[in-house]
This record gives C-alpha cells, structure tokens and sequence, in this order.
C-alpha cells in the first residue's frame, strides 16, 4: 500500500465511522430523513449519497466490485431505518478497505478509468475529492441532526491516531 493510500484508508475509516454514529445518534428513524426551510436533503439522504459515491467511485470503478448506483434514490428516498442506513455506509467502507489496499503508486498517478463531471483527474487526486466530499457531507449531517434534536455537541471527537491506525476511530 502506498503512503497516500494508506493515509487516505485512515481518514475514510473515521469519517465513515463517524457518519455512522451520526445516523445512530438521530433519537428514531423518522427524524432522520427530516430536514428544516431550506435544506434539501435529510441526514438519510446525505448518507445513502455518501454511499452511492464510495460504492461506485471506489468499488466499482476502482475495485470491480459490480454495485449499480441509483443516484436519484439517493435524493428521492424519504425513509427507512438508521440500522438500513448504517449498513450501506458499513458496506461502503468495506469496498474501501478492500480496494485502496491494492491501488499501487501507477494507478494513483494515471488518470481516473472514466470521466466524473467531464475531466479526469490523477485517480489519486479524485481520491482525495471522494474523501473531502465524505467530510463535508459528514459536516452537513451532524449539523442537521443538531438543529433537529437541539442536542449539542458532536457524538465523538474525530482524532487522528498517533499511530495512522484508524481502527480505534
């Protein structure tokens, strides 16, 4: 595994977990998939799109792994459990785990296999954009979940090992 790889692994594994606990920490179903004047998406929403993109992105283009994505679901889509929820992101992160490993220093370099939004960009670079765009999706739903529940706070603080194990994160 190269150094970015492995770095990359680290941040994606807490902001996944992390996703995780802010979809557990909504106080019922229902209220995940609320919103407020002039939000658009729910915390549901954002996280069956956060999803959608790691699955595709990562697992299928990168790792072969099959998964179709249905973008519009992932907008349109007004229910379901956190426990649904939390093993799509469960499944996102595993399709993680298991293709960056394997990425080796060439293909990081080497343009993306296919297009995303006209260009492509070293696939070690739309890695990067994969993973700021997991955080600030990440940022929106605890946000959210705040507003909503007038609960305060984070539901964990979001460190970074000493070690760049994010096991424990």
């Amino acid at each position: 595994m190269t150094s970015i790889t492995a770095h990359l692994l680290v941040l994606f594994r807490r902001d996944l977990r992390c996703l995780m606990r802010e979809v557990e920490a909504f106080p019922d179903d229902a209220t995940l998939w609320r919103t407020l004047p002039g939000i658009a998406n729910s915390a549901g929403n954002l996280a069956l799109h956060v999803t959608g993109n790691l699955r595709h992105f990562v697992g299928t283009v990168l790792g072969g792994t099959g998964y179709v994505r249905q973008r519009d679901l992932e907008f349109s889509t007004r229910e379901g459990t956190r426990a649904e929820v939390v093993a799509g992101l469960e499944a996102a992160l595993a399709e993680v785990e298991a293709c960056l490993p394997a990425l080796r220093a060439e293909v990081l370099a080497a343009p993306y296999p296919v297009a995303v939004g006209g260009h492509r960009p070293a696939t070690g670079l739309l890695l990067v954009h994969l993973e700021t765009h997991l955080a600030f999706h990440l940022g929106q739903a605890g946000y959210l979940r705040r507003a909503l529940t007038g609960v305060a706070g984070a539901t964990e603080p979001m460190g970074i090992p000493d070690d760049g194990n994010a096991a424990g994160v």
